[in-house]
């Protein structure tokens, strides 16, 4: 386990150690851009991912907050009379959609697949959410629904940021080694014909 360990850290001092500007002759600047740019995009992650948390949690819970206490408020509870005998089913967990009628709060029949209990019989009355409209909805959203999304997002922003960042380094990494081939392509067409002219 230490031995593992020892690699492990090693290999970290390499990346750190090329990373770093020095003295090296054979270092060129590109290389040293492209140190800085993960330097850069190392702050920019640790800087970014708790305001990125706060931001993502604090606009989420903001728009769930909303949109809870609008359906609250437009969404109500509406007896339907069932119109068939619900089937009954050997999943546990799952109501089966049984056709059934019901009135919007305007006082308008409406009649659509709802929810009901495994073998309820027809001319049941069983409740279901309705917006104004007397569209079927579910049930509006609830505090600790809001909250759960809001640390839901929270989690994901730092995920999402640190995708960015990766995608941003690899865009880097990519256009700077096509202009390091470039270079080294240039100076080898310089050299190349004192090389094989010695030959």
């Amino acid at each position: 386990m230490r031995r593992r360990l020892a690699v492990v850290a090693a290999r970290a001092m390499r990346v750190v150690r090329g990373l770093w500007p020095d003295r090296n002759p054979l270092r060129r600047r590109l290389d040293r851009v492209e140190g800085v740019v993960v330097g850069g995009l190392a702050v920019a992650f640790l800087a970014g991912v708790p305001l990125a948390a706060a931001a993502a949690g604090h606009l989420t819970y903001m728009y769930g907050a909303r949109t809870a206490h609008t359906q609250q408020a437009a969404w109500h509870q509406v007896p339907a009379v069932l119109l068939a005998t619900a089937p009954t089913t050997g999943y546990t967990g799952y109501l089966p959609q049984v056709r059934a009628r019901w009135r919007a709060p305007e006082g308008v029949r409406r009649t659509g697949a709802v929810p009901a209990q495994p073998g309820e019989p027809a001319r049941s009355t069983v409740m279901v959410w309705a917006d104004a409209a007397g569209r079927l909805t579910g049930p509006p959203l609830q505090a600790q629904q809001v909250r759960g999304q809001a640390v839901l997002a929270a989690i994901l922003a730092p995920i999402v940021l640190g995708e960015i960042l990766l995608f941003a380094g690899q865009l880097a990494h990519f256009l700077l080694g096509r202009r390091r081939l470039a270079a080294w392509e240039a100076e080898w067409r310089a050299v190349s014909p004192q090389w094989t002219r010695q030959r």
